[in-house]
């Protein structure tokens, strides 16, 4: 699959959105991907899916997770595709956490995936969690990033099936805001 397959199947699903839009990391923006719009078909999130784990097939992963709530769907499926344990993260009284008996086992190497990023907070969240438990982070799998490229998580690679520039703002910075355009919140992570 891709990057011109992923950006049509979004597309054709009314995933991208354009306006005025809050964001789980804060920052104002003109354009939203509603993951799931995308997600709700569970044949396209088994096929974007497939192609993730495709990119991360040599890399002897043990597990996968990702971070609730679209990195559940996303974690199933990458790692059914993989053959290997997938498990998810949650925040608890904001911070992001294992819960409902899942452990990363030391020396286990895992894969974090994630649907949409814009600053990558919350995979780095994740990436503490999964050093915390003594895993060892091999790499980062995202169907979309919306950074244009410029995300680093530092020593840990990362691939992602369509990437995006789009502008992202502080709101005390935002031309939207400016120009008087209603602010939307389409959906929230508890992030805070």
């Amino acid at each position: 699959m891709n990057e011109a397959e992923v950006r049509e199947i979004f597309l054709k699903t009314g995933a991208i959105l354009e306006g005025h839009f809050l964001l789980t990391s804060g920052l104002h923006s003109p354009m939203y991907v509603e993951k799931f719009q995308v997600l709700q078909h569970p044949q396209h999130t088994a096929d974007m899916c497939a192609a993730l784990a495709e990119k991360f097939q040599d890399q002897k992963i043990d597990v996968v997770v990702g971070p609730v709530t679209g990195g559940i769907l996303l974690a199933h499926e990458v790692g059914k595709n993989l053959g290997t344990r997938a498990i998810f993260t949650e925040r608890v009284d904001g911070v992001m956490t294992l819960r409902r008996g899942f452990v990363i086992e030391p020396g286990e190497r895992v894969l974090i995936v994630e649907d949409i990023i814009t600053t990558g907070g919350s995979v780095c969240e994740v990436l503490d969690v999964v050093r915390a438990s003594g895993g060892i982070p091999v790499g980062v799998g995202l169907l979309v990033d919306r950074s244009g490229g410029k995300i680093s998580f530092g020593d840990v690679p990362h691939k992602a099936l369509m990437t995006l520039e789009v502008p992202a703002y502080q709101p005390d910075q935002c031309p939207l805001c400016a120009q008087g355009m209603p602010l939307t919140k389409r959906g929230s992570t508890g992030k805070k």
